[in-house]
């Protein structure tokens, strides 16, 4: 068996499953309500209205609470690394992610990208569908606003949610860690070297400069150099 490296802790794996779920759940409920056919043949539109409402509302809820008490220190350094932007990654998002693997750390700029879509994309449907629910209060214009708001951002949602889900079933090693906390280390030093080599912790930068140099083999791998 290989060796492997813990990469996500149970705060952690709990708070991406959680808010995966919630977000999967206001997502396919949108699509019942917007889609007639789809509407009638589930019916008990009211029950399918009232789970979207409360499946929205509390989206931004695991987030929250993992940032409570004692649970704060097991988010936040991954939360800093999530929000570091480098050259380094703007340069994989130009490629696509086909170059410089050798400057990658725990995350890649596909992974941020995902993570600030997410967080962005919460308190919006939240804002707006808030109002679309509880209508009354506002005028016209902000209701016929927050409805657009509400459609496009959800469309949003299933692309890119369907190509999170996508890309992350085409990675077994890196599914698996999100379930397990754990992560094959030769495949972890091919894909985040700078993490498999301590280079990407909290308050470090990565070199900037390595652009086109290879990684270095991690000695407690046991194995060669993965990425020859």
């Amino acid at each position: 068996m290989s060796d492997q490296l813990p990469r996500f802790n149970g705060v952690e794996r709990v708070l991406h499953w959680t808010t995966a779920t919630l977000v999967l759940i206001a997502a396919f409920t949108g699509m019942t309500l917007y889609m007639g056919p789809l509407s009638g043949l589930i019916g008990r539109r009211i029950l399918v209205k009232d789970i979207h409402v409360i499946s929205g509302l509390a989206m931004p809820v695991p987030l929250l609470l993992s940032y409570a008490g004692r649970w704060r220190d097991s988010v936040r350094p991954d939360v800093r690394r999530l929000a570091r932007w480098t050259k380094a990654d703007r340069f994989w998002l130009r490629t696509l992610g086909r170059t410089g693997p050798h400057q990658v750390g725990k995350f890649n700029a596909g992974q941020k990208a995902n993570s600030a879509f997410i967080v962005g994309m919460i308190p919006v449907m939240v804002a707006t569908g808030s109002v679309m629910r509880w209508f009354e209060p506002f005028p016209l214009s902000w209701r016929t606003g927050a409805t657009f708001a509400h459609d496009w951002t959800a469309i949003a949602v299933w692309i890119i949610v369907a190509g999170h889900i996508l890309v992350a079933t085409s990675k077994p090693p890196a599914l698996r860690s999100i379930i397990t906390g754990r992560i094959d280390a030769a495949w972890a030093h091919a894909h985040h070297p700078l993490w498999v080599e301590g280079e990407d912790e909290v308050g470090n930068e990565p070199h900037q400069d390595r652009t086109t140099s290879a990684p270095v083999a991690v000695a407690t791998t046991g194995s060669e150099d993965p990425t020859r």
